[in-house]
């Protein structure tokens, strides 16, 4: 009797307790690995987003070409690509034996990355570009000064009527930039011209031009900023530094060029108030040297013209070449597109003709 009301007991226990529902196994494995991967995939979108941005320490003297904390970002990349290929060469195999079809980790973890035009790019452009600052000279431009390719030996130099640019890789300039008018132009026809060319004292000996690097090249010391738009002695002065100059073919400079700097003065004389002009060179990948210093020789010269009351833009290219005649401008956006130079990054798309 004992026995049977044991067993009636234990069969009453068994009823009133609930039954433990039982999940296969690789149920179990793909609902971790589901939340696994979900889970990376939100940091790794977070881990691969641009954090750095483009800045630049400058003053007149010098300037320099840096990125916010790239090296960091760079890490940051590396170690989140590194591994979540890690992840996919250990869990995809899982996934394979359960569901292929349905299931992938590289689906998960790079497909976002792609369809969002690859955040890992966009931090490795801002990486290579550049803002200028020219805070001892900040009049010549019309708002925010240029963003421009970072390069090593970049150095802002600040004159009474122009600021340069200077690398110290071309020992050239890469922009000057003038903020002129009428009231200024008038005022160079007292000014008589120097003619007293002279090496950049404010440069590092190593990255200026010397007047023996000119000498015997068959090249003209090409002003960027003219001398015939100086409206002070001073800036006359100034005019004829180095920095201020590249190797021009001497035809192009007395000839085609000339009509380009004529032509956009009498501009000036007819603008309602302030135009910014920006002139510089342009260079082919391994271009032509002179003296030992190595003065590069550019393949093309430009002239950005900015009215700052009407807001018209527009760029004259020339190559630097005896054959050169003057044609019509180009706009700001294929002037960008070529140069990779964003001379004006305030510039509205109604001001980009």
């Amino acid at each position: 009797m004992a026995a049977r009301r044991e067993k009636a007991s234990a069969r009453q226990h068994r009823k009133r307790s609930p039954r433990k529902r039982h999940v296969p196994l690789g149920r179990q494995v793909r609902r971790i690995g589901l939340s696994a991967l979900l889970s990376f995939a939100v940091a790794s979108v977070a881990l691969h987003a641009p954090w750095q941005g483009a800045t630049g320490g400058h003053n007149a003297s010098t300037a320099s070409a840096t990125a916010t904390h790239p090296a960091f970002t760079n890490f940051l990349h590396a170690y989140s690509t590194g591994f979540a290929q890690h992840v996919s060469g250990v869990i995809q195999p899982l996934f394979d034996r359960i569901h292929p079809e349905r299931f992938s980790v590289h689906r998960f973890i790079y497909a976002p990355a792609q369809a969002v035009a690859a955040p890992a790019d966009v931090g490795a452009l801002a990486a290579r570009m550049v803002q200028t600052e020219f805070r001892q000279c900040p009049d010549f431009f019309p708002d925010t000064p240029p963003v421009v390719p970072a390069s090593p030996a970049l150095r802002e130099l600040c004159f009474s009527a122009f600021a340069i640019l200077h690398s110290g890789q071309s020992k050239t300039p890469v922009f000057v930039v003038q903020r002129l008018n009428r009231q200024l132009l008038e005022r160079t026809a007292g000014v008589e011209r120097t003619d007293r060319f002279y090496a950049e004292a404010r440069l590092p000996e190593r990255e200026r031009a010397r007047l023996s690097d000119y000498r015997g090249s068959g090249y003209s010391r090409g002003h960027m900023a003219p001398a015939a738009d100086m409206h002070t002695d001073e800036a006359m002065a100034q005019s004829f530094s180095l920095a201020n100059m590249v190797p021009q073919d001497q035809t192009h400079n007395g000839g085609a060029w000339r009509r380009i700097e004529q032509d956009t003065r009498k501009y000036v004389m007819r603008a309602p108030g302030d135009v910014v002009v920006f002139t510089g060179p342009v260079f082919d990948e391994q271009p032509e040297r002179i003296g030992e210093g190595g003065v590069m020789v550019p393949r093309y010269l430009y002239k950005l013209v900015f009215d700052v009351t009407t807001g018209r833009t527009w760029v004259h290219w020339h190559e630097n070449s005896p054959d050169t005649r003057a044609g019509r401008p180009i706009s700001y956006d294929e002037f960008v597109r070529r140069t990779n130079l964003h001379l004006l990054p305030g510039l509205s798309l109604a001001q980009r003709g």
